[in-house]
């Protein structure tokens, strides 16, 4: 009899705890990264020229996805992102919208139904595909003006990356940054002026196309624009979701240029760093990292951990069909273990958020 009420006991406090555990693993915020392109090879070239070490080494919590387009074995950033924002497969060049071409409400969007704060940073065009996914939808990915006037549809707190021109030297003479002005919106126009801002909605495009690589000066752009957007998106007391984009680690692997793409995945390494250590002292935010697809088939050759040396060769200047890393840092982290289809980073991260689609 004692060892029934002993193991019932027992059964009793692990019920509760695990129910303790259930609510703690709901987070109130999610730092969504994006290094497209990075692979497991861009991951440990970057570890190498890093002289061995990243902050993802912090992380415990590792899966893979599976990142077919609806029309191709191999994914472009387009639809592998249209996948995470909307939880759906699409084909090859698709911005928000499903495999027939009917749109669908994105992750931001609907954190934005729920009054969290939302923001989106980027190294590349800010209307290129990737970003683009989580407020656009439009049946082209190269539908730069028309991308850049969804931008007007959602009330994004935070917007930082490239593609200036797309907003004011627009083909239909439209000024979008000066509606965005109308909206509430400060338009910065330095990255001093965006790490002096203390409040309020913002918007900076640092370049008029595509950003200069890390290498030729672009600077510490991305690293200030992740944590001003965890600053000022933390204020929102319902909870905030960013995503911050290493856009240039795939321009990387196009160009068959290892030198670029270590670089690039330094310098998205610090993003990923500010992000663990918000979430390390905030303890409600969760952090996922990940990658729409790899590119160029990068296969290192040799390297040096003691010099940061990488020798690297690569297949294609297109992209590759192989899984992709998944890291989950946070409440809720647990989730993301295992081998699953990309569109399921958006369910998980739905789930997390306790986001309703009504």
């Amino acid at each position: 009899m004692k060892k029934v009420i002993s193991s019932l006991l027992i059964f009793l406090v692990t019920l509760t705890a695990f129910g303790q555990n259930s609510k703690k693993n709901y987070p109130k915020n999610i730092i969504f990264l994006i290094g497209d392109g990075m692979g497991v090879s861009q991951i440990y070239a970057g570890l190498t020229a890093n002289k061995g070490h990243l902050a993802l080494e912090r992380i415990r919590n590792i899966g893979f996805h599976k990142n077919q387009a609806s029309d191709n074995y191999v994914t472009d950033s387009a639809a592998g992102a249209t996948a995470f924002s909307t939880g759906k497969k699409t084909y090859n060049g698709a911005i928000g919208v499903d495999a027939t071409q009917t749109p669908q409400i994105t992750l931001l969007e609907l954190a934005e139904k729920k009054g969290l704060a939302t923001g989106l940073v980027s190294t590349a065009d800010i209307t290129d595909a990737t970003p683009a996914a989580f407020i656009a939808h439009q049946i082209k990915r190269n539908m730069h003006d028309e991308i850049a006037k969804d931008f007007l549809k959602t009330d994004v707190d935070i917007v930082v990356g490239g593609g200036r021109k797309s907003f004011d030297q627009r083909k239909d003479g439209q000024n979008i940054l000066d509606s965005l002005k109308a909206k509430k919106y400060q338009i910065v126009e330095s990255l001093a002026e965006m790490n002096g801002i203390k409040q309020g909605k913002f918007v900076y495009l640092y370049a008029p196309g595509d950003p200069i690589k890390f290498s030729e000066g672009r600077g510490e752009v991305l690293l200030d624009a992740a944590k001003k957007s965890m600053e000022l998106l933390s204020k929102n007391p319902k909870g905030f979701f960013v995503m911050i984009e290493g856009g240039q680690i795939d321009w990387g692997g196009h160009a068959n240029d290892a030198n670029y793409a270590v670089t690039e995945m330094v310098d998205f390494n610090k993003s990923i760093a500010a992000a663990l250590d918000f979430a390390e002292k905030d303890k409600e935010t969760l952090v996922v990292i990940t990658a729409d697809h790899e590119t160029g088939g990068m296969a290192l050759l040799g390297g040096d951990m003691s010099t940061g040396e990488v020798k690297a060769s690569f297949i294609t200047k297109g992209h590759t069909g192989q899984m992709v890393p998944v890291f989950a840092f946070g409440p809720g982290s647990e989730a993301f273990q295992g081998i699953y289809q990309n569109t399921a980073i958006f369910d998980k991260m739905k789930a997390a958020l306790r986001l309703s689609q009504k």
